[in-house]
C-alpha cells in the first residue's frame, strides 16, 4: 500500500505521519511539506491513498485533491483538518474520508476500514509480471522465472493477458497457431505445452497461479503483481510506465489503451 500524505506545518505533518505508521506500519509511507512535491510523486509513482491537510500555503487541500483526482480518478483521498467548512467540499470529490485534527491511530483505522476504493494487497503475489515492453515473468526477489518451452511462456502470457478469464483449450490454440488447424495433432501438442509451463511453475512453488479445469484454464489475479493489471486499476506508476508497447514478442498481443484512458 502507498501513502502520501502533506501538510506544511512541521508539527502536524510529524503527527500525521506517526499516527500512519501506527496504524499501517506495513505501508510505503512519503511525506510532504511541499503540495507540489506530494503531486510529481503521484504523477511520477502513483498512490493508493493521500493523506491532504486541507488549510495549507498557497493550494489547499481542496484544490490539490482535484488535480490528484486528475492523475487517478481512483485514488483515495482522506482529508485531515481543524476545520469543518469544508464537508461538503470533500464529499463532492469523493473522498474517501475526512479527518478532524488531533490526528490519532484509532481515527484513521476507522477511515481506513472505509475506504471508497478498497485497496488490493499485492503481498501475498508469488509472481511480478511485466507486460510492457517484452513479457516477461519474474519472483517477488526479481529473479526471471526459467520456461523450459518459449510457447509455455507464451500460453502463460496469454493467460495473463486475458486477466483471470477463463480459456478454453480451442481458444488459447487459436491465439497462438492462429491459421493452423485445431486437429489432434495441435492438441497433443498443447498438452504437451501446458504439461510444460506447469512443470516450470511448479519448480518456484507457483502453480497455484494457474487453476485448471477440464478442457480450460485461467490465471489467478490474486496471486500475480501485474503491470498490466495495475494500469487498469489507474496506478499512476503502471500508467507512465506504458510506452505504447505491450507484450512486444507476441502478434496477438492487442493492449486497447482507449479503454482506460
Amino acid at each position: 500500500m502507498k501513502i502520501l500524505a502533506v501538510d506544511d506545518e512541521p508539527l502536524a505533518l510529524e503527527m500525521l505521519t506517526e499516527a500512519i505508521e501506527e496504524a499501517v506500519p506495513d505501508a510505503d509511507l512519503k511525506a510532504f511539506r511541499k503540495q507540489t512535491d506530494l503531486l510529481e510523486e503521484a504523477q511520477a509513482n502513483g498512490c493508493d491513498i493521500a493523506f491532504l491537510d486541507i488549510h495549507m500555503r498557497g493550494m489547499n487541500g481542496v484544490e490539490l485533491a482535484k488535480m490528484l483526482k486528475e492523475v487517478n480518478p481512483k485514488m483515495n483521498i482522506i482529508f485531515v483538518t481543524g476545520y469543518d467548512e469544508y464537508t461538503g467540499d470533500a464529499m463532492r470529490l469523493r473522498a474517501s474520508g475526512y479527518v478532524m485534527k488531533p490526528v490519532t491511530k484509532e481515527k484513521l483505522e476507522e477511515e481506513l476500514r472505509e475506504l471508497r476504493f478498497p485497496i488490493i494487497p499485492k503481498n501475498d503475489a508469488l509472481l511480478r509480471v511485466q507486460c510492457f515492453g517484452n513479457f516477461d515473468v519474474f519472483t517477488p526477489d526479481g529473479t526471471p522465472v526459467h520456461f523450459e518451452r518459449s510457447k509455455s511462456k507464451e500460453v502463460f502470457a496469454y493467460l495473463v493477458h486475458r486477466h483471470g478469464s477463463s480459456c478454453t483449450v480451442k481458444e488459447i490454440a487459436a491465439a497462438l497457431f492462429e491459421d493452423e488447424p485445431y486437429d489432434l495433432k495441435q492438441q497433443a501438442y498443447l498438452q504437451k505445452i501446458f504439461s510444460a509451463m506447469m512443470k516450470s511453475l511448479k519448480k518456484i512453488g507457483c502453480e497455484k497461479v494457474v487453476n485448471k479445469s477440464y478442457n480450460s484454464m485461467s490465471v489467478n489475479v490474486s496471486l500475480i503483481d501485474c503491470d498490466y493489471y495495475r494500469f487498469k486499476e489507474l496506478d499512476g506508476g503502471a500508467v507512465n510506465a506504458y510506452q505504447n508497447e505491450y507484450m512486444s514478442q507476441y502478434y496477438w498481443a492487442d493492449f486497447l489503451y482507449d479503454d482506460y484512458s
